[in-house]
């Protein structure tokens, strides 16, 4: 294989990097959300000896299923998306098998020509017969042009053959990728059937009992609440420390010129900051949302909840200073950090390794997130405000 050869497969396989690419975006996706629900899996298999009321499993069994949901079009997403390039590589295989038939047969006509030609009249002979030295230079070079142009088709129908080579391996390559896609999808697709009749058994034995539970869910509402109120008032405090001597009352931190930039740096990073906690998954989501089960009853949380795997630490995610430490029931700690007029907060912590009026650094560990002792479940919980503000932690934190 000469250099003519080697540089048109190295072109023609960049050019199918340039169109899978799309493709391969589609399968680093499904392996994200592949490894999202091993990881649900694994979390709550650590609680499964655990007792638990029809509430609690029903909400373990949504988490598994809008997960396996989300998998499930991840991977229908890339059986089409590889279904378009087994279609592409055999529309090309066609044309390309045709042209090359094509060249083929024209390359043989001219061996056949050129052999009779010298069978009837030898090329010395055909440049003898010349009437001067002018058409015997245009001779010479005519035979010369068409040995090169013999030569041309050659290295043409062995290019074309290296091509047609290529795809014919891509095309059995993607086809059995297709066959593995479409046999891992059936089997979540499986499971996802399971779970909803798993579901609708437990939404059976709610609906039986629903006073009880929807006395449950406003009782706890209301001690969320309260603790809501509690984060306020801390932060509210600590704004009106900032604004004292002022003389003017404000609803926001008044903020030095280091402050002031650090905010900015805070915004700027929007979307792509880190995880409070290194693996973890979103068990409950900002705002208020309708209970799956119990019509008429919404749920309210005023940041995130992420249930992770016992001993693990979170984190802060970004530069800043600790405002306060707050101590909770059964003596938990909850830190809140500063970075300039934007607050986060960690709750749910069984210690803390820092202290009032410290500098942190993006990922800096804070504490380790407490492990029910009744429910065995390891959950922070995560809440990001610009002064007293709400905000929902998945529009700045990435891919949450």
């Amino acid at each position: 294989m000469n250099s003519k050869h080697i540089l048109f497969i190295v072109f023609f396989l960049l050019s199918l990097n340039v169109i899978s690419q799309t493709r391969k975006e589609l399968e680093a996706q499904r392996k994200e959300l592949q490894e999202q629900v091993d990881q649900i899996r694994k979390l709550l298999s650590q609680t499964r000896s655990v007792e638990k009321n029809e509430l609690e499993e029903l909400s373990e069994l949504n988490l598994q299923i809008i997960a396996q949901v989300k998998l499930s079009k991840a991977f229908d997403a890339e059986a089409k998306s590889l279904n378009r390039e087994i279609t592409s590589n055999e529309k090309e295989i066609k044309a390309l098998a045709k042209e090359l038939k094509t060249l083929k047969e024209d390359y043989a006509e001219m061996i056949y020509k050129s052999y009779k030609s010298k069978s009837q009249n030898n090329r010395i002979m055909f440049l003898l017969s010349s009437e001067n030295f002018h058409q015997a230079y245009k001779r010479l070079q005519y035979m010369k042009q068409y040995t090169d142009f013999r030569k041309a088709q050659g290295v043409q129908i062995s290019s074309k053959s290296d091509q047609l080579l290529i795809l014919n391996d891509t095309l059995s390559i993607r086809k059995k990728e297709k066959y593995t896609l479409v046999k891992e999808s059936k089997q979540v697709q499986g499971e996802i059937e399971k779970r909803k009749k798993d579901q609708e058994v437990v939404v059976a034995k709610v609906k039986k009992q629903e006073k009880k539970y929807v006395s449950q869910i406003k009782k706890k509402q209301r001690e969320e609440r309260k603790i809501d109120k509690k984060i306020e008032k801390i932060i509210r405090d600590a704004i009106a420390k900032s604004n004292k001597g002022s003389g003017k009352k404000s609803s926001g931190f008044a903020m030095t010129a280091e402050a002031k930039l650090l905010a900015k740096k805070f915004e700027e990073n929007k979307g792509k900051l880190p995880w409070p906690l290194e693996k973890g998954v979103v068990s409950r989501r900002y705002g208020k949302q309708n209970h799956p089960t119990l019509p008429g009853i919404t749920v309210t949380t005023a940041g995130v909840y992420i249930l992770t795997e016992k001993g693990t630490n979170a984190r802060a995610i970004f530069n800043g200073e600790v405002m306060a430490i707050q101590v909770t029931s059964g003596n938990r700690k909850a830190v809140y950090i500063r970075h300039g007029n934007y607050i986060t907060v960690y709750n749910n912590l069984e210690n803390s390794l820092v202290k009032k009026g410290d500098k942190v650094i993006t990922k800096q560990i804070i504490g380790k997130v407490y492990t029910d002792k009744i429910s065995k479940k390891t959950t922070l919980k995560f809440q990001l405000r610009k002064n007293v503000q709400q905000l929902n932690p998945a529009s700045w934190i990435y891919k949450m």
